[in-house]
């Protein structure tokens, strides 16, 4: 049978609200007193009721976290440090995969909301109409973690990633590549896709150079997108000196396929990306990429979404982290 309240007062003697107090870490509990509730409470295997606990204080000291792909590298440093603040704070964390549909991420926030989460984390991916209208109906405060909205109206952390993506090709320009391949993300996606795809552009612009539809495709992410995409360029009669991936994953990709083809990166091809995930380091060569601070935009998200649920004041609801170009082995000169 379950055990309750009711049974660890009458093992410990001492009232039902005294036990309430220890359980909930209230100061105003003699030490020998608290020591009979806690020994009372191993003795019996007593575990208070949390939904009753939330109930009595509508707070379930539970944050929702929307995931776009559980089985990317880099979302799993953002969890890490969301969950590592949460742990801090003394929130529980509820982790959603949402397989990058926009019908499922839609599901599971409503789901999430309906669990009565006190916030809730809603993290990459674009935000569109259909998630403004779910966000809309929700009672608690929300934090966009690596994404942004396209009017800025809700709570985020990310990076500039139109300004990452610049740094990346004019990078490769530095070294005197010309012609420069992008595997961009799918345009629809407005940060991973759009933005960085308009870094690219407004790097080569600037150089003087218009972008050349031929030494453009769209991957979703993938390392087979990568490899699939470099197979093209490798094909085509001009083939280009250099290859700016949208993220690291497809960069990879792209080296295995330009070593596949008999070709070396840097010697032949170079190819740099944004993220730097763990694997960046470990490809041969080494990739060079453009740094996320993955752990940071999670953790920080977690604060700003402490902060809103405790009503606390906040300077900021849209906070812009430094990135960082990680130079390695796999961009050379031409």
């Amino acid at each position: 049978m379950t055990v309750t309240i009711y049974d660890v007062a009458r093992e410990a003697g001492v009232s039902m609200a005294t036990v309430s107090r220890v359980v909930n870490n209230n100061p105003n509990v003699k030490p020998q007193t608290r020591k009979k509730v806690f020994e009372a409470i191993e003795r019996l295997g007593y575990r208070p009721n949390a939904v009753a606990r939330g109930l009595a204080s509508k707070k379930t000291t539970t944050v929702g976290v929307v995931i776009p792909d559980i089985s990317n590298a880099i979302f799993a440093e953002v969890a890490r440090g969301i969950e590592d603040i949460a742990n801090m704070y003394h929130y529980n964390i509820i982790l959603c995969n949402a397989d990058k549909r926009k019908d499922k991420e839609i599901r599971v926030i409503n789901t999430l909301l309906e669990k009565q989460v006190d916030g809730l984390l809603f993290m990459g991916g674009a935000v569109t109409d259909e998630h403004i209208q779910a966000f809309n109906t929700s009672n608690v405060p929300i934090v966009l973690c690596a994404t942004t909205d396209e009017k800025g109206t809700i709570p985020s952390v990310d990076i500039d990633h139109e300004l990452a993506a610049y740094d990346a090709a004019k990078r490769l320009l530095s070294e005197g590549h010309r012609r420069i391949a992008m595997i961009s993300g799918t345009l629809q996606d407005p940060a991973n896709g759009f933005a960085r795809y308009q870094g690219y552009k407004r790097a080569l612009e600037e150089a003087g150079l218009s972008v050349d539809e031929e030494l453009v495709r769209i991957g979703n992410y993938k390392y087979e997108a990568g490899m699939e995409a470099a197979h093209h360029f490798i094909g085509l009669s001009e083939r280009p000196t250099a290859i700016f991936a949208a993220n690291d994953e497809m960069a990879i990709g792209a080296i295995h396929a330009i070593q596949d083809a008999g070709l070396k990166v840097p010697e032949d091809i170079s190819v740099i990306s944004v993220d730097n995930i763990r694997m960046a380091s470990m490809v041969r060569p080494q990739l060079t990429t453009v740094a996320q601070p993955m752990y940071d935009i999670g953790a920080v998200a977690m604060r700003l979404l402490t902060k809103l649920m405790k009503k606390e004041s906040v300077e900021n609801a849209k906070v812009v982290l430094p990135h960082e170009l990680i130079i390695r082995q796999s961009v050379a000169s031409v």
